[in-house]
């Protein structure tokens, strides 16, 4: 795992401190109350590396057994596009937007609309619609 203090600025570039903003998730402090909150809180853990977050907050129906993070590719910036649903009273929601990184030097960025779902008031992450 990237080692992040809870004074920086966070990777899903919400403007906030790490430590008030996606960190509270990825220590289990709290969880995030929408599906775009849980999508940047996503984004972060790829960010700094955090596997297990990752596979807490995917839904048991298409979560993979392991995940292996690749320590050479580097996320650099989010962009949220849109997203429907996904709100305080909302058992469904997407969210659209492009990831950017870097891997042995080279840009590169990833576009995916993300589907979630509430169980039990937590969001997980389901799939990416094609």
């Amino acid at each position: 795992m990237t080692k992040v203090s809870n004074d920086d600025r966070c990777p899903c570039l919400s403007g906030e401190q790490y430590g008030q903003c996606c960190g509270r998730f990825h220590r289990g402090d709290a969880d995030a109350p929408t599906a775009e909150q849980l999508m940047r809180s996503r984004y972060a853990a790829f960010a700094v590396g955090d596997a297990d977050y990752l596979l807490r907050t995917w839904h048991s129906s298409t979560r993979p057994t392991d995940l292996e993070l690749d320590p050479d590719l580097v996320w650099r910036r989010l962009d949220v596009l849109q997203g429907t649903g996904g709100g305080l009273l909302d058992d469904t929601g997407t969210v659209e937007f492009v990831a950017h990184y870097t891997d042995h030097g080279q840009r590169g960025s990833m576009r995916e609309h993300s589907r979630f779902v509430r169980e039990n008031g937590r969001w997980y992450y389901v799939d990416a619609l094609a």
